[in-house]
């Protein structure tokens, strides 16, 4: 493998990160049957966050940014937003990379815990993490579906304290 670094965000790295963030975009739409696409303009807002306590991106000594992280505050806790790593660079160790660095910076600043809030319909998602120490389920987010002709949840979605859910 070509070697990968993680360092600090710099404003140079605006136009990788915006396309990594319209790449996040398009395949949670394309998980869930939505046909929005905003060419990454989340990520200006994403930037302007008071609560951002950094963002960190990979690397790659050929390809340049292939993949980013962020850390949130919650008071001593902290929330990844976002984990994504390019399609072309993806199961190769590189997320794995973003993870471990996310949480020795949270050590480093004495935080009490990390949480991620994966899609439940990213399995290879939920996988990784899983793998990577987030193995405590501390909340869940319950939706209700108000669109009646909507097929959009799959009916195989996963059972939680014995009662069935859809993703």
């Amino acid at each position: 493998m070509t070697p990968v670094a993680v360092r600090s965000y710099r404003p140079s790295d605006h136009s990788a990160g915006r396309h990594l963030w319209a790449e996040l975009t398009r395949q949670h739409n394309e998980m869930y049957g939505e046909t929005a696409d905003d060419g990454g303009a989340g990520f200006e807002e994403y930037l302007t966050r008071l609560d951002l306590s950094g963002l960190w991106v990979a690397d790659h000594a050929d390809d340049g940014v292939i993949g980013m992280v962020g850390l949130i505050m919650r008071g001593r806790a902290g929330e990844v937003e976002p984990v994504v790593v390019t399609a072309t660079h993806r199961h190769k160790g590189v997320g794995r990379l973003l993870l471990q660095h996310v949480a020795d910076e949270a050590k480093n600043r004495n935080m009490t815990s990390l949480t991620i809030s994966p899609e439940s319909r990213n399995v290879d998602a939920i996988r990784s993490l899983h793998a990577a120490g987030y193995d405590v389920v501390s909340s869940i987010e319950l939706t209700m579906n108000l669109d009646r002709h909507s097929n959009a949840w799959h009916e195989e979605g996963l059972q939680l304290h014995e009662l069935p859910f859809k993703s």
